[in-house]
């Protein structure tokens, strides 16, 4: 397993991994309505063109894993953490998270995640991300924003 820089022509293998990756996410809210689902491959390649993606391949260089940040103002904002489903719970995620934070060194790090993605939220806890907001979306969906100084 590496960790890469993505290249524009990985955008459609790691957008058909996002649509894999955030089944789970639309099976806790009962709903396929959720942004990952609908991002099209044209803003995928706006937040390629604006940050940095990151791939986790294989040894056969199928891509696993990505996640995605780019930087304002002193914060790096950090999205799209996946891991396809035959590799959670290995690590993987973790690795990811620590290797785009390396892409913006001496940043403050932002990320949000559903208040119902109870996994998730063990992961940022446990690699330094501390709660500050929540932000209720709807009736079913709250968002909980974390933070890593």
């Amino acid at each position: 397993m590496e960790i890469l820089k993505a290249k524009n022509v990985d955008l459609p293998e790691i957008l058909a991994l996002q649509y894999l990756a955030y089944q789970s996410e639309a099976e806790l809210f009962k709903s396929r309505d959720i942004p990952p689902l609908k991002q099209t491959l044209e803003e995928l390649q706006e937040e390629f063109n604006n940050g940095v993606i990151l791939k986790l391949v294989t040894d056969e260089n199928v891509i696993i894993g990505s996640v995605r940040a780019y930087l304002r103002d002193g914060t790096a904002y950090i999205g799209k953490l996946m891991v396809h489903p035959d590799y959670r719970r290995r690590g993987f995620a973790g690795m990811l998270l620590e290797e785009i934070e390396s892409c913006f060194p001496a940043a403050r790090y932002e990320l949000f995640t559903s208040t119902r993605s109870e996994d998730n939220m063990r992961l940022y806890q446990k690699c330094g991300y501390e709660a500050f907001d929540c932000k209720k979306m709807s009736d079913e969906l709250s968002f909980v924003y974390l933070q890593k100084q």
